[in-house]
């Protein structure tokens, strides 16, 4: 194995940095069952079939990394937890499929595909034992979902029309649900739109990537009108958004509430195609700082405490710092949609 470099050094010590303070607050053991036959992807760690005890150990116990199994086998799809302390280790799998999922609080949202005549979608709304606790059926292809952090608002969004962000004539709706009492709130274009104090309304709105603040009322998102993406501040009582930044999709705010990590759609180099490129906007100053992961990110990235973000990429989950400095480390093989729960 090649000799690690000065900067990804640095970059891995970072991310055990960070690590080693988040399990200090309070990791505790955590529990696995039946060892998996198919060991799956190289790089990946040993499937293991966890029952649903052993899964909710590691919510309960330890800071841990949920997502999307991507290990090929009986498990691929499946919802898959590894502690934050060891990633690379063992992961257990609940036999809940999702297409996209997020948990945060006492609840998380899986997007799963509906057996049903038509292979439509639907999202469950489960909690921290992983019994789904509510269902909703969506209409469109499914593309992120979030929960707040009180684990009591969740947000999905779909395409209606279209399958990417890229294309210049796709539509897309987001919901904002209740998954404490089961209920949908409306979609986004339902609510007020405000930019510079006045009501603003444009029949091609086009609102995706919802992200949460602490108090679970208030959000962050994006919002596509007239060829043009801005980052919106809204709030879920009043029914209200407003415009804050320009060239912003899929924000993501970190827990201490100060910066958003996004994708920004940028040209790297002269005369190059533009493509998405990690990005963390501090709400304070509205300084705009690249981070060092080089290649195209179409994801909603997560935070690792205040000082890293982890995103999918590919098959992979991988971890960057959150100010621009160090290189991009490989956190979790074979996953996707990753979840941080502290």
């Amino acid at each position: 194995m090649a000799a690690l470099g000065p900067e990804r050094r640095r970059a891995v010590f970072a991310l055990l940095v960070t690590a080693c303070v988040v399990v200090a607050l309070g990791y505790g053991g955590w529990a696995v069952h039946r060892t998996r036959a198919n060991r799956g992807a190289a790089g990946a760690g040993e499937g293991t079939i966890g029952d649903d005890a052993a899964a909710r150990a590691l919510i309960d116990h330890a800071p841990t990394v949920m997502f999307r199994n991507e290990v090929t086998g009986d498990g691929w799809g499946e919802v898959a937890l590894v502690p934050i302390a060891t990633p690379a280790g063992s992961r257990a799998l609940v036999p809940l499929r999702c297409r996209r999922l997020h948990f945060s609080g006492v609840r998380g949202l899986c997007v799963t595909e509906d057996p049903g005549f038509g292979m439509g979608y639907d999202v469950a709304v489960f909690g921290s034992d992983f019994k789904v606790l509510h269902r909703f059926p969506l209409i469109g292809l499914p593309s992120r979902a979030r929960v707040s952090p009180d684990g009591r608002y969740g947000a999905v969004t779909v395409f209606v029309a279209g399958h990417s962000y890229a294309a210049n004539d796709f539509s897309t709706e987001t919901t904002i649900f209740d998954l404490a009492n089961g209920t949908k709130l409306g979609t986004l274009e339902e609510f007020t739109v405000v930019r510079d104090g006045q009501p603003f309304k444009s029949v091609d709105f086009n609102f995706w990537g919802v992200t949460f603040a602490s108090d679970g009322n208030r959000f962050y998102a994006t919002l596509k009108t007239k060829g043009q993406t801005y980052l919106v501040e809204g709030d879920i009582a009043a029914r209200r958004v407003r415009l804050l930044w320009p060239n912003v999709e899929c924000p993501s705010l970190s827990p201490d509430g100060t910066r958003i990590a996004y994708k920004k759609l940028v040209e790297l180099a002269p005369g190059t195609p533009r493509i998405w490129h990690l990005h963390v906007l501090d709400l304070r100053t509205m300084k705009d700082t690249a981070l060092a992961e080089p290649g195209a990110i179409d994801d909603q990235a997560e935070w690792l405490g205040n000082n890293v973000v982890v995103y999918g990429s590919g098959e992979e989950i991988k971890a960057v710092r959150a100010d621009g400095t160090g290189q991009p480390v490989e956190l979790v093989a074979a996953a996707d949609s990753p979840a941080v729960v502290n």
